[in-house]
């Protein structure tokens, strides 16, 4: 029961980051937060290592372990943690950590496939539900598209443009538009973040089998991020811009939202010291209805939720229990 229980405590952690993230950011905001999250997290994980260490034993540090840290924090300190931040920025933390649910769906995939776990028939009835529940979304999203071309089409309708030169234009650039329009309202970003994560989580059980102590395994996938995000800052002004931000301008929402991420890694690191990855993964998924709860009547960050995301995270939650029952 500790495992589950750490788990339990980290999806109320990162359900409270979820929206403290919507509640500090626009989808116009250059500073996400995700930065500032990773560092709060080098610095808690740290802090502790080194006191438990200094009071404790030092464990047996391996290359092998290390390595799958490394990788561990590629996956999840970076590109999961990264694309969370903006699919909340674009979706709302209602509609991300729905999504997110999906990394139970491929988490379970990955045990079966390349870990050789079992799965019957409770097990793909759960995944079926976590895979319906993102597909509510997406539809929504589509009728949503569908809505906003009509307007578009009866707008242009009333310009004096040729009508053979906007079919032409219109069939270039349907498909790119219709993807621009998913990628802008984050529902890639939030899939991409989903599959990160699940992956990085099976990796993170390697390196604890290696080195069993999830503070520092949180401490080496922190600082592989903070050097990822400082490469590719090198490279592309937006990133530039993030750090600036995150050491000129204060924003409280966004400091409380690192503090709770970091909190809900190292519970979920500390988590699989104890238990299996799928049913941590499973257990950790019911940050959605934390995120829903803190969202509606704690927070109130009035993200215009809809009957169909109350839908989508209520057949999400009921599939992680048959995965769990499974």
């Amino acid at each position: 029961m500790i495992g589950e229980s750490l788990a339990l405590v980290a999806a109320f952690s990162f359900g409270c980051a979820n929206v403290m993230v919507k509640k500090g950011v626009s989808p116009n905001s250059k500073n996400n937060g995700a930065f500032l999250s990773v560092l709060i997290t080098f610095g808690l994980a740290g802090i502790i290592t080194l006191a438990k260490g200094l009071f404790q034993d030092w464990p047996p540090y391996t290359t092998k372990g290390i390595g799958w840290f490394v990788l561990a924090g590629f996956l999840t300190a970076y590109i999961g943690r990264s694309l969370l931040f903006t699919s909340i920025q674009h979706l709302g933390s209602v509609r991300a950590s729905t999504l997110k649910r999906l990394n139970s769906l491929f988490t379970v995939l990955i045990g079966v496939l390349f870990l050789h776990e079992s799965m019957n028939l409770m097990v793909f009835i759960g995944m079926i539900m976590i895979f319906a529940s993102s597909s509510f979304l997406m539809y929504e999203t589509i009728i949503s598209n569908r809505r906003l071309q009509k307007h578009e089409t009866a707008v242009a309708n009333e310009t004096t443009v040729i009508k053979s030169e906007k079919e032409k234009v219109s069939k270039r650039n349907s498909w790119i538009k219709r993807f621009k329009f998913i990628t802008s309202l984050g529902y890639m970003y939030g899939v991409g973040s989903a599959l990160a994560y699940s992956i990085g989580y099976v990796v993170r059980k390697e390196g604890l089998s290696e080195i069993p102590d999830p503070f520092f395994g949180t401490m080496i996938g922190a600082l592989v991020g903070i050097l990822i995000f400082l490469i590719i800052s090198l490279l592309k002004k937006s990133f530039q811009q993030s750090i600036v931000s995150t050491f000129t301008h204060f924003q409280p929402w966004l400091f409380a939202a690192g503090i709770a991420t970091s909190l809900g890694q190292i519970l979920y690191f500390s988590a699989l010291m104890f238990s299996d990855v799928s049913r941590v993964a499973i257990i950790t998924s019911t940050d959605v209805i934390f995120t829903l709860i803190l969202s509606a009547f704690i927070f109130k960050t009035h993200e215009g939720t809809t009957k169909t995301v109350y839908l989508a995270a209520i057949v999400a939650m009921f599939g992680a229990g048959f995965i769990v029952i499974g």
